[in-house]
C-alpha cells in the first residue's frame, strides 16, 4: 500500500468518526451577562419530559463509509475474489458508517426545573424553565436571582 493511499484511508476513518468542535459545550465558560434581576421564588416545579429526538442520517457518510470499504475490500484475492472482496468491503463500509450514526429515534429524557419568580423591583411574575443542577435545589419564599445572557437566562440562588 502507498502512503496516498493510507493517508487517504485514516483521513476519511477520521472524518468518520469525530465530531465537529463547535458540537462541545464547556459549561465553565465565562460570558458577559445583560441584565441581573433579583427576586423571590413563588413556585417551583420538578419535571422530567420525555422527548422523540429524530435524528438523520448523513447519507455522504455512509456513501464514504462503502467507498472506504470498497478499497480496502480490492486489496484482497485475485480475478473473482477480488470483485467479491470489493462489493462485501464496500456493503461492510457502508453498513459501519450508518452504524456509527446511531439509531434513527432516540428518546431523550429531560430533568428541568420551572421557577415562577416575583421581580423585587417590578413586582412582576417571571417563569423560567431550566435544566435540574442537583447541587441547587429552589424552594418557595427562596431568594434568586435571574441571570439574562444574549442566548438565555439561568436562575442561581442569592448569596
Amino acid at each position: 500500500m502507498n502512503i496516498r493511499f493510507r493517508s487517504w484511508v485514516l483521513f476519511s476513518v477520521v472524518l468518520l468518526t469525530t465530531t465537529p468542535v463547535w458540537a462541545n459545550y464547556h459549561r465553565n465558560v465565562a460570558r458577559p451577562v445583560e441584565q441581573v434581576v433579583f427576586g423571590e421564588v413563588t413556585s417551583v416545579r420538578y419535571f422530567n419530559p420525555t422527548q422523540a429526538r429524530h435524528v438523520q442520517h448523513n447519507p455522504w457518510k455512509t456513501l464514504l463509509g462503502g467507498v472506504v470499504g470498497g478499497v480496502l475490500g480490492n486489496q484482497f484475492g485475485k480475478g473473482w475474489g477480488r470483485v467479491v472482496a470489493t462489493g462485501v468491503g464496500a456493503a461492510a463500509g457502508g453498513a459501519i458508517a450508518q452504524q456509527a450514526q446511531g439509531p434513527e429515534d432516540q428518546s431523550v429524557q429531560y430533568h428541568l426545573v420551572e421557577l415562577l419568580i416575583r421581580d423585587n423591583d417590578t413586582q412582576k411574575l417571571i417563569d423560567v424553565v431550566q435544566d435540574y443542577d442537583p447541587s441547587m435545589q429552589f424552594h418557595k419564599g427562596q431568594s434568586v436571582r435571574i441571570l439574562y445572557f444574549k442566548e438565555g437566562v439561568r436562575v442561581d440562588t442569592d448569596y
